[in-house]
């Protein structure tokens, strides 16, 4: 009987502790970002030229992301990091990732701005759209 109150001590110290450790995480961003005017995160340097596609994913975009990722996914300071950093290059987040955080939320691990929640009534086919006008954007940018 003592034997079973001390392994369930054990899980329960256990599962405080690492409870308490993901509680008091703040992740960080992986480099330091480049203020600019404004709330803005980051520079951007928009395209001369978007595909059909791409246009109707950044009218999706401004419509469903810009309020908290800043316009032309350059990041706000007070609510969402920039989408336009390398931390979201198609080898670490790939399109899925974009699916996923929308459909689903995020929790935290990059930057300190909380958890993403979902995005209320936007369909995999915007998200779609979204993903072809980001990625041009990157590309403009440096991030392939």
């Amino acid at each position: 009987m003592r034997t079973s109150h001390l392994i369930i001590a054990g899980f329960a110290t256990a599962a405080a502790f690492l409870g308490y450790t993901l509680l008091r995480a703040t992740p960080q961003a992986e480099e330091p970002v480049t203020l600019s005017s404004g709330t803005e995160m980051v520079q951007v340097t928009l395209p001369t030229e978007l595909s059909a596609q791409a246009q109707l994913g950044k009218i999706a975009y401004e419509t469903k992301c810009a309020a908290c990722h800043g316009l032309n996914a350059a990041g706000n300071v007070n609510a969402a990091p920039p989408l336009i950093h390398k931390i979201y290059e198609p080898g670490h987040h790939g399109d899925e990732s974009f699916q996923r955080a929308a459909a689903m939320g995020v929790q935290a691990h990059h930057w300190r701005f909380g958890n993403m929640p979902p995005i209320e009534g936007i369909t995999r086919a915007e998200v779609e759209t979204i993903i072809t006008y980001i990625r041009k954007v990157q590309r403009e940018n440096g991030i392939f």
